[in-house]
């Protein structure tokens, strides 16, 4: 399982247009915003493919500017440095 955070931004006048949208939006979770126009969401994936297609949906909404994968978590990886530790 994959779950990366992304940072969605849109102008300040779409602002509550675009955060309604990510709220139902079935490819991730909400989480808040800034006046700036500034949206953090989560999406997951049981990989990276997954959640890129997760992402192109987000990007797909009216009115986003961007949306970038700011950190990711990765159980395989989290997997692999425990046998190390």
């Amino acid at each position: 399982m994959n779950i990366s955070s992304i940072v969605v931004q849109t102008v300040p006048k779409h602002l509550n247009e675009v955060v309604q949208s990510l709220k139902d939006c079935e490819a991730c979770d909400y989480h808040f915003h800034d006046e700036k126009g500034r949206i953090i969401v989560t999406i997951e994936g049981e990989g990276v493919a997954q959640e890129l297609e997760k992402l192109r949906v987000i990007e797909e909404i009216p009115h986003v500017v961007a949306a970038d994968m700011q950190m990711a978590y990765s159980e395989d990886e989290l997997d692999a440095h425990m046998k190390v530790i």
